[in-house]
């Protein structure tokens, strides 16, 4: 997702945010999800895989919408599934959101 250097500074501070998801033919649904940025690459990863509800909608719809401090931003999901995406992005996670008894193998979820 494209965002201003002050948003992505506020995703990188910010512990959890809400993504908005919307099934194709459903109504708009939110969740609290972990979010990291490296760069100016934003990335979010699913702890339940596939069988989370936001994940099976974005993968449906990507367009999706992250709320943070009170803003809504626009965003394309864009799976990253190569294994350099995948160990960026584990990395990034890992040194934001160390491993504890909330999240001892996020590494190994998939993501998108």
């Amino acid at each position: 997702m494209s965002v201003e250097a002050d948003d992505l500074e506020r995703l990188a501070a910010a512990e959890e945010v809400d993504i908005e998801t919307q099934a194709p033919d459903g109504p708009a649904h939110r969740t609290i999800i972990w979010i990291v940025v490296d760069g100016v690459d934003t990335f979010v990863r699913s702890f339940r895989g596939a069988d989370a509800r936001w994940y099976r909608e974005e993968v449906a719809n990507p367009a999706v919408a992250i709320h943070v401090d009170g803003r809504q931003l626009p965003a394309t999901a864009i799976p990253a599934t190569d294994p350099t995406s995948v160990e960026r992005v584990s990395a990034c996670f890992m040194a934001k959101y160390p491993p504890g008894p909330t999240a001892p193998d996020r590494a190994t979820q998939p993501f998108a």
